[in-house]
């Protein structure tokens, strides 16, 4: 199971938790303290995500022989190299010019990850996470919503992400105004915290996270910092338990992160100051494990 899930868990659980004991009263012990068992109120938990994601073999349909595959086993010695010598950087693994049975083949095996995501900046680029973590699929798209370049890259985070997600974003948060908006109450401290870590940050600081579900938000005071913060280029939904929706804003190193749980509802809502929220990124123990898996995949396949 991919690090980032263990990382998601254990953030929702401690926020949850706090929620739970943020809400609850200590009892008042003695006589006549405790109501009779009939009239009692139980607790009413949130209910946590339900959906975990699991690895599981890759099932191929396409009946190949060795030699029509040559394509395809060139591609995955490639990416067992690439994944192999991580950290050291490789060039991207071009998929673009892969006949249809081939393609066919990388695409099961490959399968859908955890983790999606949509850059809409200079280009239009949708990012898939292979099913082996740390393994990227990129793929542009022309205006008529063509593929027009198809690659795998190794890595944490595509380095598109990175790139793309703050390009051309205000490197402050606006904080001028004349006269705050009708229900504004506790935004402003927020956008002069966030200016405060912004000012200061380099990229692989450690991550700054103002968790908005623990604050007196009013929906005028969030829907006033989206205002303020506006609309980054880059949005990553990250599925490895629960549903995680990140969306870059259009300040620099400013994410929007929310965890939802299996009905859709909102558990936890935050402000992270970071180069990419660790939910969505794999770590050094997911491309270690990944290179295992893929020479298991060989071995069976080609």
């Amino acid at each position: 199971m991919p690090q980032r899930v263990w990382n998601a868990l254990l953030l929702v659980t401690l926020e949850l938790t706090t929620t739970i004991m943020n809400s609850i009263s200590l009892p008042i012990f003695g006589q006549g303290s405790q109501p009779p068992e009939q009239d009692g109120v139980s607790l009413d938990y949130l209910e946590m995500p339900q959906d975990m994601a699991t690895y599981a073999m890759p099932q191929i349909s396409v009946d190949l022989n060795a030699a029509d595959l040559a394509e395809a086993k060139a591609v995955l010695q490639q990416l067992q190299h690439d994944l192999a010598v991580f950290p050291a950087k490789s060039q991207p693994n071009e998929l673009t010019g892969l006949n249809a049975d081939n393609r066919k083949f990388i695409d099961e095996l490959l399968g859908e990850g955890e983790v999606s995501a949509i850059c809409s900046g200079g280009q239009d680029i949708r990012i898939q996470e292979s099913v082996l973590a740390g393994v990227w699929r990129l793929q542009q798209l022309n205006a008529g919503r063509q593929v027009v370049a198809d690659e795998l890259e190794v890595g944490i985070i595509p380095q598109q992400v990175a790139q793309a997600a703050f390009n051309g974003a205000a490197s402050q948060i606006d904080t001028y105004w004349t006269e705050l908006p009708a229900g504004v109450m506790n935004a402003p401290p927020l956008l002069a915290e966030l200016n405060a870590k912004i000012a200061g940050y380099r990229p692989g600081d450690e991550a700054h996270t103002i968790n908005l579900s623990l604050l007196p938000q009013t929906e005028q005071d969030l829907a006033f910092l989206a205002q303020r913060l506006g609309t980054g280029t880059v949005t990553i939904l990250s599925r490895g338990y629960g549903n995680c929706r990140i969306t870059a804003t259009g300040t620099r190193f400013v994410w929007w992160v929310r965890y939802y749980n299996s009905q859709d509802t909102l558990i936890l809502n935050a402000l992270e100051v970071s180069d990419v929220p660790s939910v969505a990124c794999a770590s050094p123990e997911d491309i270690a494990d990944s290179c295992e898996r893929l020479l298991e995949i060989l071995k069976v396949y080609l």
